[in-house]
């Protein structure tokens, strides 16, 4: 029932575009700010989360410490530029209300990653959030540009190969 709520009220679609909206911004400025600022350098905060690790009560977990030690620190360059490029690409594609629900899948996929890493700042709040913009599916793109995109690709592309 209330995912019926949820999935299909067009008063609850318009209290998700405020949430999109909003979460939208916060990647967008997020994302912005790193680009304008002269770049962002992530080793920094690479080195802090895998320092994080240790102790008797580490901040970060081991496994995921061994992910960025191994993987991310000594491509600290390129997953500088993905954080920069993805949270401004996430923050547009919100606001706008495109693709909506895969935006919103990346963004929570990138507020996971800041939370594995030890920080809470927002992003707990934006995980808790982007939940519902997951869970309500087209509707949180209703009043967004979702609105004629999904109809679009629907006859288009997916009408046409399915049921194969």
């Amino acid at each position: 029932m209330i995912n019926h709520f949820i999935r299909h009220n067009k008063f609850f679609a318009g209290v998700l575009a405020i949430v999109r909206v909003y979460i939208g911004y916060t990647w967008l400025t997020s994302g912005i700010g790193k680009l304008m600022g002269g770049g962002f350098d992530a080793s920094g905060f690479l080195q802090g989360a895998i320092a994080g690790a240790g102790g008797d009560n580490p901040a970060v977990q081991g496994w995921w410490a061994t992910f960025l030690e191994h993987v991310a620190l000594p491509n600290a360059a390129l997953f500088s530029n993905l954080v920069m490029i993805g949270e401004v690409l996430v923050g547009a594609a919100l606001i706008l209300g495109v693709f909506t629900n895969f935006a919103a899948l990346m963004g929570i996929m990138m507020n996971f990653a800041f939370l594995f890493s030890g920080t809470v700042s927002v992003n707990a709040q934006m995980v808790l959030l982007t939940t519902f913009l997951i869970v309500a599916g087209f509707n949180a793109g209703r009043y967004g540009l979702d609105r004629w995109i999904i109809p679009f690709m629907d006859r288009k592309f997916i009408k046409k190969r399915w049921p194969p």
